[in-house]
């Protein structure tokens, strides 16, 4: 695949090429319109996750916790089973991932491409590696009845195609993907959806670091107005004065220098001031933004003034019942589907009872089922996911 030509950033700040007219200014002004990130993979990887703060904790935060989750394995009948040789394949899916990091970079990809796709490797039914296939190297090939004739992988000058069967739709590739209400065969990212909100955090702390770079020049002209003779500067003049703005006044270590200007030389600021612009407050409204796309809640990735909860802990329960679990419990049903049933399991499901943030909807819960004059000792086990009681010579 053909490398993806990185969009060119706006800075606030461009300079304006200068006229040679006569009659000329000096003058710094701001870019003349809007750019947006392209909604490509690579492109939004690297403008996004690579390149931005706030959707790197967003994206570390929800995929770790979805990673650190344990599963429950279950056969048909419901009941609890444990099956070694998968809980060994789950420890390791392949030489060179570990389990809990090989199920972050599914979440991961999920939410920065919206597809993750896993490949089952082995002679047999029962897989004995999984490898992780990155989302841009992997193409779908539509098929008849929404059942994809299967899967184009690319890597550097290598292809290969993996075929779907076309009346089970069993492949030896896993394509979990988020819901995208105008594509059938690739997930919508929550990455896209904050493109415009990650552009403009990005573009805010170019805007900074520009300002830094040139804290004492402001945004501006230097108009050229004799009392006598014509409004022109010599060429001489021009460039001389250039030159000495450039070494005197540009640049963070000349930073609150007086700007001094020779007779008929003018002033004229062309633009607002930051605290006009009052960057720092678009910049934190940008990443809350961010924060919603990801169902991260702002104050746990560091952005400040959020209290849209009372406190931490329900910050963090918030994360897990509206986001992390959700994301977790989907992932834990496609690796059942797919990699389950050759190993007699029929269900896949996170442990939630492992989570410590969701402790206080437990205790609720408990407390709630304790209430419940009207429920046998083992209804009220059945609610809280317990099994009866065995009996035993008529007695419990």
């Amino acid at each position: 695949m053909a490398r993806l030509r990185r969009l060119v950033r706006p800075t606030p700040e461009t300079r304006v090429p200068e006229t040679r007219a006569r009659g000329r200014a000096v003058a710094w002004g701001e870019a003349p319109g809007a750019r947006w990130t392209a909604r490509r993979y690579a492109t939004l990887a690297d403008e996004g996750y690579v390149r931005n703060v706030v959707v790197h904790r967003a994206v570390g935060l929800v995929a770790r916790s979805v990673a650190a989750i344990p599963w429950i394995a279950r056969d048909a009948a419901g009941s609890e089973i444990r099956v070694p040789a998968f809980d060994a394949l789950m420890r390791r899916p392949n030489p060179r991932d570990e389990g809990s990091a090989f199920r972050e970079a599914v979440a991961a990809h999920l939410l920065i491409a919206g597809n993750a796709y896993v490949e089952a490797v082995g002679p047999g039914p029962r897989p004995r590696e999984l490898h992780l296939l990155r989302p841009d190297r992997v193409t779908v090939r539509p098929g008849p009845g929404g059942i994809p004739a299967g899967y184009e992988h690319r890597e550097g000058e290598d292809g290969r195609f993996i075929p779907v069967d076309a009346l089970t739709g069993a492949s030896a590739v896993l394509h979990l993907k988020t819901f995208h209400p105008l594509d059938d065969w690739h997930g919508l990212p929550a990455l896209e959806a904050a493109a415009q909100a990650i552009d403009q955090h990005n573009a805010a702390g170019a805007w900074n670091k520009a300002l830094l770079d040139n804290a004492a020049r402001p945004s501006g002209a230097l108009v050229y107005q004799p009392k006598d003779g014509p409004a022109a500067l010599a060429d001489d003049q021009f460039d001389r004065l250039k030159t000495e703005i450039a070494e005197q006044f540009e640049g963070a270590r000349n930073a609150g220098r007086p700007l001094l200007l020779d007779g008929g030389l003018d002033w004229r600021p062309l633009s607002l001031s930051p605290a006009e612009m009052d960057w720092i407050a678009g910049r934190n409204a940008a990443a809350r933004e961010i924060a919603l796309a990801f169902g991260v809640p702002p104050q746990l990735v560091g952005v400040p003034d959020a209290q849209t909860y009372a406190n931490y802990a329900e910050a963090r329960l918030a994360l897990y019942e509206d986001t992390v679990v959700p994301l977790a419990q989907a992932v834990a049903r496609a690796f059942a589907r797919a990699f389950g049933t050759a190993f007699g399991i029929a269900v896949l499901e996170p442990d939630l009872d492992e989570i410590p943030a969701l402790e206080p909807r437990r205790a609720e819960r408990w407390a709630k089922v304790r209430a419940a004059a009207d429920l046998t000792r083992d209804e009220r086990r059945a609610a809280l996911g317990y099994g009866p009681l065995e009996v035993q010579k008529g007695k419990v």
